[in-house]
């Protein structure tokens, strides 16, 4: 009786409709099969390695050739330039403006590896958090570093709330401090996050494809989602970016 119902299930199995939608987020070699090293390259070491070089096609040899009626190429390269030092001027002010090309490099290699990882049989980096993470952790030594060369222990008043009532201020420096090391925490699950979760979504919606009675609706349903998901590889990136311009403000300026 085990015996049929095992074999009974396998029919199932091998008969109903299987897709994997998390199967897109493993990493494997891009070579051949085997453990993956730290000296592997894998498919999220090349994909990565694809967002340098087009960040490099883009603002390198796209603009090599500038002129004063601008290329397409040239004109994609000058309006992200001119978006990022925007972004970095509004939020942090002029101080911030010398760390222009730290920002702008996150912003572009979060953005393109966002992009790219929408294409055909390609792997999104963003979507692993290890990824992230060190991208998050790079941003919060960093800023923290540079807190304490700019101010010293002033820097310290970035958690003492002066505005507050005395007798809060020690609870409240508390809780800004247990927020200040989330950071990288939150900085890094959003990113990921997100990514991870339109990308699954979207391989469920292709899943159903299969099935011929509701083919047309899931062709509808994938269109719209990798629609949604091109505004929100855009987003994703914004948001890490000037988040990150928003903790470059609270070293360059602590005070409350």
């Amino acid at each position: 009786m085990a015996t049929e119902t095992a074999a009974a299930a396998h029919g199932a199995e091998e008969g109903g409709l299987q897709f994997h939608p998390m199967d897109q987020f493993i990493v494997e070699p891009l070579f051949g099969a085997g453990p993956v090293h730290w000296y592997t390259i894998t498919n999220a070491t090349f994909w990565m390695a694809m967002t340098a070089l087009a960040v490099i096609l883009l603002l390198v040899v796209g603009t090599s050739k500038r002129a004063t009626i601008p290329s397409r190429t040239q004109s994609v390269a000058e309006l992200a330039y001119g978006f990022v030092y925007k972004m970095i001027e509004d939020v942090t002010g002029k101080d911030g403006v010398k760390y222009f090309p730290y920002v702008m490099t996150l912003f572009m290699f979060i953005v393109f590896a966002n992009f790219l990882g929408l294409l055909p049989l390609a792997f999104t980096p963003t979507s692993h958090i290890a990824v992230t993470a060190v991208l998050a952790f790079a941003v919060f030594i960093t800023v923290t570093v540079l807190g304490f060369v700019k101010n010293g222990a002033h820097f310290l008043e970035l958690f003492w709330v002066k505005s507050a009532p005395l007798a809060l201020r020690p609870i409240l420096a508390v809780i800004e401090l247990i927020s200040y090391f989330v950071r990288p925490v939150s900085h890094s699950v959003r990113l990921a996050g997100n990514m991870m979760a339109g990308h699954a979504v979207i391989k469920v919606f292709a899943g159903f494809a299969a099935i011929a009675a509701i083919a047309p609706l899931s062709v509808v349903a994938v269109t719209a989602m990798y629609g949604l998901e091109v505004l929100v590889a855009f987003i994703q990136a914004y948001v890490f970016t000037i988040l990150t311009c928003v903790y470059l403000k609270d070293a360059l300026h602590p005070a409350h």
